[in-house]
Formats: structure tokens, sequence, C-alpha cells
């Protein structure tokens, strides 16, 4: 397979040439003029941050795209799906209000806000492809319908694939409520009671009551656990954990062929903000300290290819000062290092690129062209 190209741009502007400026030029460049958007359906799937993050893909990018859409005869829409765990995104009701708190809005992204998945997460379409290990995935309707996907990544760190980018951003976040629970099935973490504090977060925020303290440690109940991951992001003393790298795997396998099911059969284009470059999710209520510089903006046809193009680039950055990774390795500038295998070390983030290759979503060779 050739490579993919996959185009870059950094973050250094002039009076004349402003970060939106940037963006339409690199879109344009990545050529995604070649799709025909005229009277077309435009899924833009961006995750809209949870209440309290501040890591985020600002609105105003979406608002260019959105514009330059428009110009090209598209109707676009920006979307996610709602959330398995608890929060104000797990229904549309909060999920619209935290998007609206976020500046996901009519007024300052000059598109509307569709949830996918509908009001309760059960508004969705089954999408065979005879996947490995996901069949026909539940893919939120508002995606499954849409006529064009694009995807607006924001590049960070993830507790349970190692990072989050282009597959996870529409694997994870096309996926209807029930999507996820087939998800997350067999990705279940576990207490390592030599760690627990007893401190009762786990506890206080698992939506499906799975967690509770039994003399004075946490506990999980499997037979009502989902594997969400939330108390793995969430415990402050790494005694919530994954059970083994192989869940870790399975999650990533899964989530590529979900991404197939979302991308079959449609025109699609990738852009990934390698921006706060945060150790977790957006989907918790907190955003730590950037463990690498602002890089860039990328795209690309390829969203395997736009992956591996990133991961890369944030495996040469230098480790910030001020974080979580930099306080256990405070005298290393780390280039050249896996970081997310260094803060998610129960994590694989290769097994999804590896996986989504093999199911031919794209490949892991690519060509790098600076814009």
């Amino acid at each position: 397979m050739e490579p993919s190209k996959v185009y870059f741009t950094n973050l250094r502007t002039t009076p004349s040439s402003n970060l939106l400026d940037k963006m339409e030029r690199l879109i344009k460049k990545a050529g995604i003029t070649n799709i025909d958007f005229n009277q077309q359906f435009v899924a833009i799937k961006i995750h809209f941050g949870e209440p309290g993050n501040l890591a985020y893909i600002r609105p105003n990018y979406a608002a260019r795209l959105s514009n330059f859409l428009h110009s090209l005869g598209g109707k676009p829409f920006l979307t996610d799906s709602n959330t398995l765990y608890s929060g104000g995104r797990s229904n549309a009701v909060d999920h619209l209000k935290s998007a609206m708190e976020n500046g996901f809005n009519p007024i300052s992204a000059q598109c509307n806000v569709i949830i996918a998945d509908g009001l309760k997460g059960t508004d969705y379409r089954e999408i065979e492809i005879n996947g490995e290990y996901c069949k026909a995935p539940k893919i939120g309707t508002a995606v499954a319908d849409a006529d064009i996907i694009i995807s607006m990544n924001h590049f960070k760190g993830h507790e349970q694939t190692g990072f989050g980018g282009a597959l996870k951003n529409l694997g994870m976040g096309c996926a209807s409520v029930g999507g996820k629970l087939e998800l997350h099935s067999g990705a279940q973490p576990k207490i390592d009671e030599n760690y627990c504090k007893a401190c009762n977060i786990c506890v206080k925020h698992c939506a499906h009551d799975a967690v509770h303290l039994v003399n004075k440690v946490a506990q999980i109940n499997y037979e009502k656990c989902v594997g969400c991951g939330q108390c793995v992001a969430l415990c402050q003393y790494n005694a919530a954990i994954m059970a083994s790298e192989e869940t870790s795997d399975r999650l990533n396998y899964k989530i590529a062929e979900y991404t197939k099911a979302v991308l079959q059969d449609k025109p699609h284009f990738h852009l990934s903000f390698i921006m706060n470059v945060s150790p977790e999710c957006d989907c918790w209520n907190h955003n730590d300290a950037a463990i690498v510089p602002d890089l860039g903006i990328a795209a690309s046809f390829d969203p395997v290819a736009l992956d591996q193009a990133c991961v890369d680039m944030v495996i040469s950055a230098p480790l910030l000062s001020g974080n979580k990774l930099s306080e256990q390795h405070p005298h290393e500038h780390m280039e050249g290092e896996d970081k997310f295998h260094y803060i998610h070390p129960d994590t694989n983030w290769r097994a999804g690129l590896e996986h989504a290759e093999k199911i031919g979503i794209g490949t892991r060779q690519y060509e790098l062209i600076t814009v």
C-alpha cells in the first residue's frame, strides 16, 4: 500500500495569516474540495468538551470549517453521541446545554448542533461490517444518515486507549450508548487494594452503581460494571487500573471496527489539532496540564495515517514541565520517548492502528507534507 499524504501546518502566524486562515489553507491543500459537498448533509464529528474541561477545540475553528462547507453548497452540522458515564453529556438535553456553554451553538459555530443518538442514546442504526469483534456496530442515526463525514479531532492522551485521535473520535464518539456498552464490554477495570485510599471518588462518580467501599477499600461489582473506565480516569492514586493490556487491545480493536462502520461507503476527511495535549480525555470535567508544547494542525483523507503522524510528532516533541509526566521524570526532556505509554502503561495504542490497517481503513505509512 502506498503511503498516505498527511498535511501539516505549525502554529506560527503573521498579521495577514491567523490560525483560522492557516487551517482553511491546510484543508484546501489537503484536497477537501475534491469531495462534492453540494446539497450533501455533512456530519462534523467533534467533542464538545465536558463542562469544566477546557482542552477541547475552540468553536472558532468549527465556525470557519462550517462556513467553508456552506460556501461549497454543503449542509454541515456539528455532532457527537451521548456518553455511557454520568456527567454533562449523558442525554441530549444536558449534552446540548454543555455544547452551548462551551460555545458550540448556531451563533458562534455557524451551524446547528445535533446529538447523533437522540434523547437517551437509543436512536441508532446497525451497520453491518461482519467484523472480527463487532458484527454490526450501533452508530448514532445522525452520523449514519449523513452523506459525508468530517472528523475534527483534539489529539490528546486517553486512559483506556493510550491516546485519542481520529479513530477514537469516530469509533467511540459516534457509537450510541448501546454501542459504547459493546465497546467496553471486555475492558473492565480492577482495584489494586495496595493503593486504594478510600477517597470515595470512584464510588461517587460511577454511573452504574458498580463501585462500593468495603472495609475501606473500593470493590467493583462486575455484574453491574460496563467497563466505561470513569474510575480509572478519576482515581488519583493509581488504584483503579485496567485489568490487563489485552483488554486495552480489545477496546482499540473494537473502536477500529466501529470507525469502519462510520466511514463505510462515504466520502470522509479528517482534521487533528495537536494542541493542549492533555494526558486524559476531554470527557472528564477537568484537564490536566499539557504534556508537550502545542505543535500544529494536521489533515488527511486517511484517519490511520493521521493518527500515526500525530503520535509520532508527540513522541518526537520535548516534554513540558509542570505536568504529571514531568513530575515523574523531572530531569528528562523525553524527545523520542512514547509519552502516552509512560502516562498509561496498561494501554497499547498501537493495537488500534494495526487493526485499522488490517481491516482496510487506511495505512500507518504516511508522507508528511508541510503547508
